[in-house]
């Protein structure tokens, strides 16, 4: 592992990035198979978490790539009140119970750890190995579409067209507003929490129209964007910044 790190940083991102994605759509097949959602997967996104936060702690990454308090003062963050309501999303259409209670601890576990997960790969490791390479500004660009183009694999584990590809184009957006917090505040902590947030309490979403799916995508784009630019604008005269 970590002579692909030395050897090239942007390969060894990727290298996790699908590594992960494969991995954890097979998980799911396995665990639908034996009948319990998320039986495998969960048990898998442990182990792949503490992996991850095995190797960042045992080569001194811990500040490099976020898992540090966050720098700046919260005020021009708006107190990061945004970033709750963009964790409510999937509370929008009313809340349901859909899985059984073992079913729904497991999701709960499995969809906590991917967010730690994919905010390291994508915003931590792919994003820092992009700024070694590219202009900050590209940097940030390819990383958002990269992580919003990544859930486009849903489509394998049985999830619809429609939805699938609202999810790609918010994930975009949310993937930016992350990309620029952690390139302002230095930590990935405000971005894990609410990407936790929004991915366990989608176990409790309803089902929703197309047309409700369109509405929370428009949202959330529009939330997502402003936000990152209002951070960018608040944050101009930071010593040091490059865009």
């Amino acid at each position: 592992m970590n002579t692909l790190f030395k050897k090239n940083e942007l390969w060894f991102s990727l290298f996790w990035i699908i590594l992960y994605v494969v991995t954890f759509s097979i998980a799911d097949s396995i665990s639908l198979s034996l009948g319990t959602a998320k039986l495998i997967t969960a048990l898998l996104t442990i182990v792949f978490a503490l992996l991850l936060f095995y190797w960042i702690t045992k080569n001194h990454f811990i500040v490099e790539y976020g898992i540090c308090s966050f720098q700046g003062n919260a005020g021009r963050y708006l107190y990061f009140l945004p970033l709750v309501f963009i964790s409510s999303t999937n509370l929008w259409g009313g809340i349901t119970f859909r899985l059984s209670v073992m079913e729904t601890v497991l999701y709960i576990i499995s969809m906590l750890c991917v967010g730690f997960i994919e905010e390291i790969i994508f915003r931590g490791f792919l994003f820092k190995a992009l700024c070694k390479r590219e202009s900050t500004k590209k940097a940030i660009l390819i990383s958002s579409i990269t992580f919003g183009i990544g859930h486009i694999v849903n489509l394998l584990n049985g999830a619809e067209l429609f939805s699938t590809l609202c999810q790609l184009c918010y994930a975009c957006a949310i993937g930016f507003l992350f990309t620029i917090i952690f390139y302002k505040g230095k930590s990935l902590i405000p971005c894990i929490v609410t990407h936790s947030a929004i991915n366990s309490l989608s176990v409790f979403a309803k089902e929703a129209t197309q047309k409700f799916n369109l509405l929370v995508t428009i949202l959330l784009t529009v939330v997502s964007i402003g936000y990152a630019l209002l951070i960018l604008k608040n944050t101009s005269n930071v010593k040091g910044d490059k865009l």
